[in-house]
């Protein structure tokens, strides 16, 4: 952090005990005393401590792009698919291979080898819908053999290659805006999860994903995703008030009557809990509709943030009240450039 040493971009976050802020370690604020500093391998971690994120060097912040390393991975790993890099040739690029695994750890909730393996199963998984053989695809995705392929397919799919082939599964993709990374996941026909990836609730969504829809999350993407990212982007700039994109959210029927009411909340306005209790006919099951508005899996698309409290006060929002209330000054006409610079 005194360096402001760039190469640890993406590997650690300081945080300063006195304002009670975290930074990345190129940040060019004044640099405190050690002994009020306490180190975080990511956003997740501080911002669970209690930490906010700096003004100065924003850490939160859409231009927090990945560092340059990183980026070089991502080339080379789309240079070499469907082949994986091995660790001698991640040395060969100047990148220490247990770094990418941590950093893929912190940011991608996997190590960078399994990030490959389930890019190459992602991959496959698509090849066979289309109507390839077992057989082909195996061999063109680096497997030496089809027993192999079937093993670490099932292991990921939970069904025969076959079988797996028929079913749809859902790709999802880490994107940057202006309130942070967001996990974004589809099907080939819907939208099914945007959820903030330091939510502490986020690996209990996925599972939940997994269950209801009865598939593997893979990394990747696919129209619906594209589509969601570029629908996303117009709305943080204020060209966008409302999203058409198709959408895919089971749950129990209860969950599923308030995430429909919550879609009919109009751009710029909020509701109470209660009033949102009294349109679904449940009067009085405020705290009940609260806890099916937490469970919502697709953030900001559909609107759990413009629930509020009796009286206007901002209530709960699982991806922290900053981020609603910036989400409502969004919404209520405030400047998208000022409020997001």
């Amino acid at each position: 952090m005194v360096d402001r040493d760039t190469s640890h971009l993406g590997v650690l976050i300081g945080a300063v005990r006195t304002p009670g802020i975290f930074c990345i370690p190129d940040c060019p604020a004044r640099k405190p005393k050690p002994e009020n500093v306490e180190f975080f391998p990511g956003v997740r971690e501080a911002l669970f401590a209690g930490y906010r994120a700096c003004k100065r060097c924003r850490p939160m912040d859409a231009n927090g792009r990945p560092p340059e390393w990183v980026n070089r991975l991502f080339k080379a790993v789309e240079s070499r698919a469907p082949d994986r890099m091995r660790d001698f040739e991640l040395r060969k690029l100047s990148i220490d291979p247990s770094r990418a695994r941590r950093w893929f750890k912190q940011n991608y909730g996997m190590t960078f080898q399994a990030y490959q393996r389930a890019l190459r199963l992602g991959t496959a998984f698509a090849r066979l819908r289309e109507g390839e053989k077992v057989t082909t695809v195996s061999l063109q995705h680096g497997y030496e053999s089809e027993s192999g392929f079937r093993d670490a397919f099932e292991k990921t799919f939970g069904k025969a290659p076959v079988a797996a082939a028929k079913k749809d599964c859902i790709v999802a993709k880490m994107i940057e805006t202006p309130v942070g990374r967001l996990i974004l996941g589809a099907t080939n026909d819907a939208v099914c999860l945007l959820e903030f990836s330091d939510r502490r609730a986020l690996e209990v969504q996925i599972r939940t994903l997994r269950s209801r829809f009865d598939t593997a999350v893979v990394p990747g993407e696919n129209k619906q995703t594209r589509a969601a990212e570029r629908q996303l982007k117009e709305y943080f700039t204020g060209k966008r008030q409302s999203f058409d994109l198709p959408l895919d959210y089971p749950g129990t029927p209860f969950q599923v009557t308030v995430w429909n009411e919550l879609l009919k909340i109009p751009y710029g306005e909020t509701i109470a809990y209660a009033t949102l209790a009294k349109r679904i006919k449940r009067d009085g099951a405020q705290r009940a509709v609260g806890t099916a508005n937490g469970a919502n899996r697709i953030a900001i698309i559909i609107p759990c943030h413009r629930v509020v409290n009796a009286g206007g006060k901002l209530g709960g929002y699982g991806g922290g009240l900053w981020r609603k209330q910036l989400l409502l000054d969004l919404e209520q006409g405030a400047d998208a450039a000022k409020l997001f610079r």
